[in-house]
């Protein structure tokens, strides 16, 4: 493939221009309109003294600059680095000074996290200052083409699993993304609605599907429910991409019950399983079809899914809800021993190993880290552990650095997770092991129970004696109003350890 985010937009500017791209903020531009945005905001760039190989980065909530940043960058082979706004201003600083960007982008909250007296690069905040100096551009597009091999996004990895590194995504990574939207049933008449941080692969990979189809993207700031319902209706959206947590938002919001959902045609969600409770209560109250995607920002996105076939709850195949699917077909995957390397018979728990185009190159200015990560023959180590039924369903459990050993067996949390989020009282459960002073580790379940509803400790704790063998059951259960999450929507096990992992 050798398609990029510049020629897509060339080409649908020029079939289509006239159809709707690009929707923000009750302002839509068609194809042609973002062509010749992105194109003054290219032509910024290289005024600027950018060109390919270069840095652009963004910090900043979604907006449609963010999007017209993408296809610029793209325009001249810069790669445009996205920043993650929730961040600290010193984690910021770090991450700017690794990526030694040659301008950064900046909204009102973006500027509030910079550091007294920044000059780490030049600083162009979005305004009435920006949008002059856009205005001042030609529309003339250079026609650059960038290399499948360039490096068309840096996204810096939340720090979940340590510091974060920044990922390189090629453009023939990227060029995936209209595959993707092929396999999600996009098309130029579909409308997808974005509420994922652009900062996040979840965002600007998935929140181009439909665009590089040709389609309508809604682009939201960020997870308003109330927006989302009204959103939904007045564009007619067919597609979207929610985690389970705004998915229980959403289910739990007042309106949603009389709103109109008719047009949604299909709801992706990732980051976790949606639970068989809570996918009863959607598919009755949305009356769309459901996909579990899974992937990761080194993989350029999703590379696994469960099809709508396949979300019965009540089906002859319904254990595979606790899948998250089969490898998509440019996509190879196996199960290793993550010692040895040797591949794991079906059914035994390893380490997910992907094989594909879609990865990135490595990560940034550390070659440390790509050799870790990236393997003889290609192979991506994701970290994540899981196991493969004789069909080639992947069953996750958990990050390996996340499972509990107590008394000498391997207990993995996404295990008592997935029983505890069936009981009718439980919102939403993390776990993590504690200290144990006879067997070293035990679980420790953090539960945010359901509006109105009531459980203790130690029916929690049977809860799962029931299901479960009694060394993989919680010893202990704490409640909480929230659990601690990044922008994918994932649960920050390292924040809860530092929050409930004192010794019992």
């Amino acid at each position: 493939m050798s398609d990029t985010f510049a020629s897509i937009l060339r080409r649908h500017a020029q079939e289509r221009p006239d159809a709707p791209a690009l929707t923000f903020a009750g302002r839509t531009q068609s194809f042609a309109d973002l062509h010749a945005a992105s194109t003054r905001l290219a032509n910024l760039f290289a005024a600027k003294g950018i060109g390919a190989g270069d840095r652009v980065a963004v910090l900043s909530k979604n907006r449609a600059e963010f999007f017209q940043a993408i296809f610029a960058a793209n325009m001249i082979g810069a790669s445009l680095v996205c920043l993650n706004w929730r961040l600290s201003q010193r984690e910021i600083g770090e991450i700017l000074r690794d990526a030694e960007a040659s301008l950064l982008l900046v909204d009102e909250q973006g500027a509030g996290l910079l550091e007294n007296g920044f000059d780490l690069c030049s600083v162009l905040a979005f305004g009435a200052d920006f949008d002059q100096a856009c205005a001042a551009q030609s529309e003339r597009d250079s026609g650059y083409v960038a290399g499948p091999q360039d490096i068309a996004l840096i996204l810096y990895t939340s720090g979940t699993t340590g510091l974060p590194k920044g990922v390189m995504l090629t453009n023939q990574g990227m060029s995936y993304t209209a595959e993707l939207a092929k396999a999600w049933g996009m098309s130029a008449s579909s409308v997808n609605l974005v509420a994922m941080p652009l900062f996040h692969i979840g965002g600007c990979g998935y929140g181009s599907s439909t665009m590089l189809a040709g389609g309508h993207t809604v682009l939201m700031a960020d997870v308003d429910i109330d927006v989302i319902i009204d959103l939904i209706p007045r564009y007619a959206v067919t597609h979207t991409f929610m985690v389970p947590a705004v998915v229980q938002a959403l289910l739990n919001a007042p309106r949603v019950d009389k709103a109109d959902m008719s047009s949604l045609e299909l709801l992706m969600y990732g980051a976790s399983p949606m639970g068989d409770v809570m996918l009863r209560r959607a598919i009755e109250t949305l009356g769309c079809n459901f996909m579990h995607a899974y992937g990761m920002t080194e993989s350029s996105g999703t590379v696994v899914c469960l099809g709508p076939e396949w979300h019965l709850p009540d089906g002859p195949a319904s254990h595979l809800l606790k899948s998250c699917g089969k490898a998509l077909p440019w996509v190879e995957l196996k199960v290793v021993d993550p010692v040895s390397g040797k591949d794991r018979p079906a059914g035994e728990v390893g380490e997910l190993w992907l094989r594909s185009p879609m990865l990135m190159q490595g990560y940034w200015r550390n070659p440390v880290a790509t050799a870790e990560a990236l393997v003889d023959g290609g192979w991506f180590r994701s970290g994540d552990a899981a196991y493969l039924d004789e069909q080639g369903h992947v069953f996750l459990f958990d990050r390996y650095k996340d499972m509990i050993i107590s008394g000498g067996e391997n207990i993995y949390p996404a295990e008592i997770e997935n029983v505890l989020n069936g009981h009718p009282a439980v919102a939403q459960v993390g776990v993590i092991g504690v200290a144990h002073d006879r067997w070293g580790e035990t679980p420790l379940a953090v539960v945010v129970l359901r509006d109105g509803q009531t459980a203790t400790e130690a029916e929690l704790i049977a809860y799962t004696r029931a299901d479960l063998a009694h060394y993989k059951c919680p010893t202990r259960v704490v409640f909480a109003d929230a659990l601690p999450r990044n922008a994918s929507g994932k649960l920050l096990k390292p924040a809860m350890r530092r929050l409930y992992g004192e010794k019992p």
